[in-house]
């Protein structure tokens, strides 16, 4: 677990350079969650560690298998300055509990709600998981174990993640884009869905 991680940081370092924060959540029955705070500009990324301890196991499954499973960790990009986002470091946590906790495999195109603003006065208190391989490469680990993907978070608000239920992932994703909605912006407001 700990050969990891450790590897799980590095690759974070590599592509995001060195964090300038990092704070641990620990919650009863799981294991230690991290989140480092990574500066770039005028953008501040937040990135979990510790999810990808443990393979995540399928819900249906009668054991979950210690060593095969996917293994993931969560990216987070806003630009900084607007909100109180260092707030966001909780309500990640939780997030990157999530398969501990409730037993499920975070995946792209999944919703995760905190049931909250995910920090204060944010109109999103849930999130898209987006494809990962973009700003954090996939970390091959060896033989049996699956691969760490880094999946981007992005922010939705009640109404987007209600038109996505409906709509899929994908369609919400095409009007974000076709409107060019920043996605980065803390503050901004729910997409056009009419």
């Amino acid at each position: 677990m700990g050969e990891v991680l450790a590897l799980v940081e590095t690759r974070l370092r590599t592509a995001l350079g060195e964090p300038d924060a990092r704070a641990a959540v620990t919650f009863l029955g799981t294991d230690r969650i991290e989140v480092l705070r990574f500066m770039d500009g005028d953008l501040v990324r937040y990135a979990t560690l510790g999810m990808s301890a443990q393979p995540m196991a399928d819900p249906t499954a009668a054991l979950a298998d210690p060593v095969k499973g996917p293994r993931a960790e969560l990216v987070l990009t806003v630009r900084g300055g607007l909100a109180e986002t260092d707030k966001v470091l909780r309500p990640l946590a939780v997030l990157a509990a999530t398969p501990q906790v409730e037993g499920v495999v975070v995946a792209p195109g999944a919703s995760l709600d905190v049931g909250e603003p995910l920090w204060p006065g944010a109109p999103f208190s849930s999130v898209l998981v987006a494809e990962s391989g973009g700003l954090v490469e996939d970390l091959e680990l060896d033989h049996p174990m699956d691969p760490v993907r880094f999946l981007p978070l992005l922010p939705m608000t009640a109404n987007e993640a209600a038109w996505k239920r409906v709509h899929g992932a994908q369609a919400l994703e095409e009007r974000w884009l076709i409107q060019g909605t920043d996605l980065r912006d803390p503050l901004r407001r729910s997409v056009n869905l009419d």
